[in-house]
């Protein structure tokens, strides 16, 4: 598993941990209403929920962030092979024309003897 996939499953996993929580702070706002919990109370719960999914979320966008770094850092990897790859062409290209151009004058050479 690549390091882009953990980082996904990561991302993956506190949204659904955020969602949870959502889900727990609409069960408050339910009990709050049938008068089990004092406004007081839900609202002290709400905000410690509340604090939990900003972390999540933060989290979440600094994993975002090293996706996105790893992604340049794949991108820039390829074009430097790539470049590599172009430059050992041109490299083997230019040895097979000084080697033509070798046999060329060695021909003309045996002709003017001749």
């Amino acid at each position: 598993m690549g390091f882009i996939e953990r980082l996904q499953k990561n991302i993956a996993k506190l949204e659904k941990r955020i969602e949870k929580e959502q889900m727990g702070i609409f069960n408050l706002q339910q009990k709050c209403d049938n008068k089990k919990i004092t406004k007081a109370e839900f609202t002290i719960k709400k905000r410690a929920i509340e604090e939990r999914i900003n972390g999540m979320k933060s989290r979440i966008r600094v994993l975002q962030g090293g996706m996105v770094r790893e992604k340049q850092h794949q991108e820039e990897k390829a074009e430097e092979k790539k470049k590599k790859e172009e430059e050992k062409l041109k490299k083997k290209e230019e040895k097979e024309k000084k080697k033509e151009e070798k046999t060329m004058e060695e021909k003309s050479e045996e002709q003017e003897e001749k």
